[in-house]
């Protein structure tokens, strides 16, 4: 289906170089062109309710177009619809729409059921509508003989139609044997339920054949109900009547009909209930009887009747309301009024609502990397629900795609790649309906391509709009530009509106607004152009005059000289210059309209008039061309009043070209430090030629002047004389003093030296001085070359010390300096953390305790403690690997910390560390502790084998982390039917002992849904879900016997074991290079997240932010769990270390929270980014061979 988009508008003032179109992803309502690779789109297809001629062949269309062209298949009442097999049934070659060739043979019944198609290419897949296959139904009625009726003149009659329920239902109306319809008005009118209603009859409403026809129009067919005699009677005929046929002492007499006030014939009570879908026509209907014939009014309580929506039909009995919206609901009060009184009915009206749309997903066309977001927004009464499928598939079931995230009712994809483009249907639905939309995502590289025809010509009347079109398409979206003339100037004047399809509009088309336009798409892969011309008629006139200029000498000047003629006269253009002719010089060309100059010089300087003549007439327009350049440069620098740190430096300035000089900038040179650079020293205004100048001691001056107008800066003037100023001592110390040692008998003394220039004098030195900060000694000096650094050996360890560094020269010292403080160098610690304990808080988590070691024996800055803990083997398990031991560090001074991410029903040690900037102390005497049992992990493995007609068998593993003992398996299953819904969820418990289990007494052919859990007595652990169907017939048991009997050959079990063992093989290979190096690297993601109190630290050199273990890597399992929803998703245990850390760095805060990541390899929770710098596990590694 072709997308449509709602033209936005974009206006650009005058001014403002180049127009250019910025389409904010646009791109999805673009049409691909069908020679570029793209998914299938659904163009055609039959109707929701498809109600066909049981005469003719059955058609059910389906056309799509894709690249590659789409193949189709169809499924029928769910299931895969074989048309190979049906020789009836065949599809049109190049579509996917089928033609059931029943005329000859072959009922249309046999073929009613919900068909689907889908239309696939390697791009994805899209579907149709469920289309709903009925024949037509045009049934007889049901012979029945019909007494004739007799009443008497003034009573009120119904006549039943009650027409046979056809498909689609009937079109009822009256008539009599001569197939004229029968009169009506308000006296005599046909219900909506097609039934004749007589508020009073009278005798001329005596007929033999009133006839109700059914109409059936699909079938073109019109059945006829028995034809039903009325008789009416005055009252003499029906007492001559009774006369004849009664004894005397039967006859009573009839009495006259008397007037009477109205009742309802239909509805019946004082109030009923209407409901109706929006969008669709509201009838509501009151029939009344009553003599004399009762008038219907309609109000609405509470409100009133929509105006332009609101219509009356049969005599004002029916009031319908068009394009019902839920505004309508509301009590409709119906009012049957005669001379004799009134009655009222009340219809409360409800407003239901099948799913419409608010947003309808459009088709996205991306390029790779780029980001984008399907919407899918419906609206409804009830509130409709929505879901995703992707290639026909429900999204939940679809192949994961890392670049999609579902948000509800939308899908963000951010930066896509070409195999992931794919067809997404949105599906809303409640109980009265459903809506189904296709939209692609096209992952596209493409150079931008114009769609509009070249060279198009568009006349325009004058002051009308012009409508210029540059239908274009490209991935990535390009930018759209419009230029105007044969030499590419780009649109600057008037107003122009830019449309999102890439049309420029001209809203007041005037003659400046002819000539040619170019639109230029542009994107990364490249750039497509095309012309368009545009005429405007109109009398002859100058619309574009010469405009004055001003340009810089030496650069070309172009006036433009727009003419509007009629196409009868041929005008000629003439320019002059200062009312002559041009000068005779190849400099000056006339090109059709423009006069352009080249190489401008000041005698180029005057008036220039454009003439355009005409057989009928002669028009004029001029502009003044003034010639300007940048200044001339200043000359004759002079330097006066020469003072040791000031000199007075005066200039002559140089023509300012026709421009006014706006100021002029002075630079300095210092031959001695660094010759040859220029610096800037002062600016001053254009009217000076003086300024007094601040210099610095011991540097060789040299100065130079330039002047600066609007046009630009003129050239450096000469230099002047150079002029040494007199040495001085340094006016500032180095600045960054710092303090650090770098062993533990070492300080370390840095600082950042003084520049040539800031030195005032020769001889540069440093004095550096340092004494302990606690101690009483003397400060110790040295003075030192022009370097950056010193180091004083032979100190205590990490003894803070007060340092201060002076410049020097040969004419004095510096100010005195700031006293910095700084440390000499860290040693490891000295003393172990005691009296460690251990509180278990729950299977999962543990809190330490340790008594803080003494200040003096740390020898550095504290960085926080340390504490190594590892699960304790058994003894087969410690031959097979190494014992994983685990780190966490916590910050500063705490002495209490928790121990997350434990296993349950485990014996655990550990021992604690103190750390500085030098590294870790000794560990602390090891500490055990016993975590209590847990809820178990899923079950290793769930399949089901052997299914029957009946019955499904279910094999288990155990869980690979039981957490502690067993003690039953929950099964819990439910059927789900073809249309995705599921069935009654029944619940099993088996005993923990058992690995097998068969279920019987299922229903044939149906697919199941397994939801399977194993139990301690703490609680249920993870399940795992599986799905299986029921076999159909004897047949298929029979296919899977014998597959069953496959699978015990000797031959067959040997294949499986070598495949098997090659597999492992491989998956170890990549499980030992990927895991080379023993190290999970957290430091660059606790850098991202660094907590001001919370530092990370490596193990081996006494810096946060590694976790390290003495063995092989170890990953932590994580179970599954399935909601209600039937979604599985991944979960860890409630005490996971994300819970116990600031963000993903795994940190832990003030009250002994984690700071720290585990170093052995882990399996992670899904994330946002799916990011991973971990080791793969073997299952990883598995799907990598997948």
């Amino acid at each position: 289906m072709p997308l449509k988009i709602m033209p936005k508008k974009k206006h650009l003032s005058a001014g403002r170089v180049p127009l250019i179109l910025f389409l904010c992803q646009m791109i999805g309502a673009l049409d691909v062109p069908l020679d570029l690779v793209q998914p299938p789109t659904i163009t055609q297809q039959s109707p929701k309710d498809y109600i066909v001629d049981p005469r003719e062949n059955i058609v059910i269309q389906c056309e799509a177009k894709g690249k590659p062209p789409p193949s189709f298949s169809w499924t029928r009442n769910g299931t895969h619809f074989d048309i190979d097999k049906d020789p009836l049934v065949t599809m049109k070659p190049g579509s996917g729409t089928l033609i059931i060739n029943i005329i000859t043979e072959g009922k249309a019944e046999t073929y009613e059921g919900v068909y689907q198609c889908t239309a696939r290419n390697e791009r994805g897949a899209a579907v149709s509508n469920n289309i709903v296959v009925r024949p037509s139904r045009s049934p007889l009625w049901t012979k029945e003989r019909l007494e004739p009726i007799t009443l008497r003149n003034g009573q009120s009659l119904v006549l039943p139609c009650r027409p046979p329920i056809g498909l689609p239902p009937a079109i009822i109306f009256w008539m009599d044997n001569s197939f004229q319809r029968l009169p009506q008005s308000e006296r005599v009118s046909q219900g909506l339920n097609g039934d004749l209603y007589f508020s009073n009859v009278l005798p001329e409403d005596t007929r033999e054949d009133y006839i109700c026809y059914a109409r059936f129009n699909h079938t073109q067919t019109i059945q006829q109900k028995q034809p039903i005699s009325l008789k009416v009677i005055s009252v003499d005929e029906l007492n001559d009547t009774l006369a004849a046929n009664l004894s005397d002492t039967e006859f009573y007499g009839a009495k006259p009909s008397k007037e009477r006030p109205p009742t309802f014939l239909t509805p019946e009570g004082n109030e009923s209930l209407k409901e109706e879908l929006r969008g669709n026509v509201l009838s509501l209907e009151c029939i009344a009887e009553g003599l004399p014939t009762p008038i219907i009014y309609w109000i609405k309580e509470d409100g009133t009747l929509p105006v332009n929506r609101t219509f009356y039909r049969n005599f004002k009995k029916t009031l319908q309301i068009t394009q019902v919206t839920e505004a309508d609901s509301g009590n409709y009060q119906c009012i049957a009024k005669n001379p004799l009184g009134a009655v009222h009915h009340t219809i409360a009206v409800t407003v239901k609502a099948a799913p419409y749309w608010i947003a309808a997903p459009q088709n996205l066309v991306l390029s790779p990397g780029e980001n984008g977001t399907l919407i899918c927004r419906a609206n409804g009464n009830p509130k409709p629900r929505i879901a995703w499928l992707t290639n026909g598939v429900p999204i939940e079931i679809a192949p994961e795609d890392p670049s999609r995230k579902i948000d509800g009712d939308t899908i963000i994809f951010s930066n896509v790649q070409e195999r992931l483009s794919a067809v997404y249907q949105c599906n809303a639905s409640n109980e009265y309906g459903y809506l189904l939309a296709n939209a692609f995502v096209n992952v596209l590289a493409e150079p931008p391509r114009i769609l509009t025809s070249a060279n198009i010509l568009y006349q325009v009347i004058a002051n009308r709009p012009a409508f210029l079109d540059c239908a274009f398409f490209g991935s990535p979206l390009p930018t759209i530009e419009w230029f105007k003339g044969t030499k590419g100037s780009a649109l600057h004047e008037d107003i122009y509106v830019l449309h999102d399809n890439g049309t420029l509009e001209i809203p007041v088309a005037q003659k400046d607004s002819t000539g040619t336009y170019t639109c230029v798409a542009r994107n990364k892969l490249g750039m497509a152009k095309n012309e368009v011309h545009l005429e405007i008629k109109d009398p002859t006139r100058i619309i574009k005059q010469p405009e004055h200029a001003v340009v810089q000498r030496g650069s070309k000047v172009s006036f433009e000289c727009k003419v509007k003629h009629d196409h009868t006269l041929i005008p000629t253009i003439v320019w002059l210059k200062d009312h002559g002719e041009l000068p005779n010089e190849e400099r000056f060309s006339v090109d059709k309209d423009h006069l352009v100059v080249t190489d401008v010089s000041d005698d180029d300087g005057g008036t220039y008039t454009c003439a355009a003549n005409t057989t009928l007439d002669r028009v004029s327009a001029s502009a003044v061309l003034r010639v300007v350049d940048v200044p001339n440069p200043p000359f004759d620098l002079e330097l006066t009043n020469q003072l040791d740190k000031s000199v007075q430096l005066t200039w002559t300035p140089g023509d300012d070209n026709n421009s006014p000089i706006t100021k002029f900038i002075i630079e300095y040179e210092d031959a001695m430090h660094e010759a040859g650079v220029w610096h800037h020293q002062a600016e001053v205004s254009g009217t000076q030629t003086t300024a007094q100048l601040k210099l610095s001691p011991y540097v060789n001056y040299s100065f130079r002047v330039m002047a600066e107008n609007n046009i630009g800066r003129s050239v450096p003037s000469e230099a002047s004389e150079q002029y040494l100023t007199k040495a001085a001592e340094p006016d500032q110390n180095p600045t960054a003093v710092e303090g650090l040692g770098t062993e533990p008998d070492n300080l370390v003394i840095t600082w950042k030296p003084l520049n040539g220039f800031e030195s005032n004098g020769p001889g540069l030195q440093y004095k550096v001085s340092w004494r302990q900060k606690d101690g009483d000694d003397e400060w110790t000096s040295v003075v030192v070359a022009n370097v950056s650094k010193y180091i004083v050996s032979g100190t205590p360890t990490f003894v803070p010390y007060l340092i201060k560094v002076q410049a020097l020269n040969d004419v004095g010292f510096a100010p005195e300096p700031a006293v910095v403080m700084g440390h000499s160098g860290e040693d490891l610690p000295m003393v172990a953390p005691g009296n460690v304990r251990v509180n278990v808080v729950n299977s999962t988590l543990a809190e330490v305790h340790w008594d803080p070691v003494p200040l003096k024996s740390v020898r550095g800055h504290l960085q926080g403690y340390r504490i190594y803990y590892w699960k304790v083997q058994s003894s087969s398990k410690r031959n097979r690997r190494h014992i994983e031991k685990k780190i966490l560090t916590f910050q500063g001074s705490k002495t209490h910390g928790m121990l997350p991410g434990l296993q349950p029903y485990s014996h655990y040690f550990l021992n604690v560390r103190v750390v500085n900037g030098k590294g870790e102390g000794p560990a602390s005497s090891d500490r055990g502790f016993h975590t209590p049992e847990g809820v178990p992990s899923a079950p290793s493995s769930l399949k089901i084998v052997n299914p029957t007609l009946d019955s499904l068998t279910l094999e288990w593993d155990p869980p690979s982390h039981p957490n502690g003992v067993l003690t039953e398996y929950t099964l819990k299953y439910q059927p789900i039917n073809s249309t995705h819904e599921l069935g009654p969820l029944v619940d099993l418990k088996i005993p923990a002992n058992k690995t097998r289990w068969t279920l019987k007494n299922l229903n044939f052919s149906t697919r199941y849904k397994f939801y399977f859990y194993a139990q301690t007595s703490v609680g249920s652990g993870s399940q795992i879900t599986e799905e299986a169907i029921t076999t159909v017939d004897e047949g298929k048991m029979a296919m899977a016997s014998r597959q069953v009997d496959i699978a015990t050959q000797g031959w067959f079990i040997g294949l499986m074991c070598a495949v098997a063992l090659l597999i492992l093989i491989l998956l170890i290979v990549c499980f030992v290079r990927r895991n080379k190096g023993g190290k999970y690297p957290v430091k660059e993601k606790e850098d991202a997240h660094a907590d001001p109190e919370i530092q990370p630290m490596k193990e081996d050199d006494g810096t946060f932010g590694e976790y390290s273990d003495a063995e092989d890597h170890k990953p932590l399992k994580k179970g599954s769990r399935t909601p209600s929803d039937r979604t599985v998703k991944k979960e860890d245990s409630d005490d996971s270390l994300v819970d116990y850390g600031e963000g993903v760095n795994g940190q832990f805060n003030e009250d002994g929270s984690f700071i720290g990541q585990y170093s052995g390899k882990k399996e992670k929770e899904p994330a946002e980014g799916n990011e991973s710098s971990e080791a793969p596990s073997p299952v990883n590694a598995m799907n990598s061979f997948v």
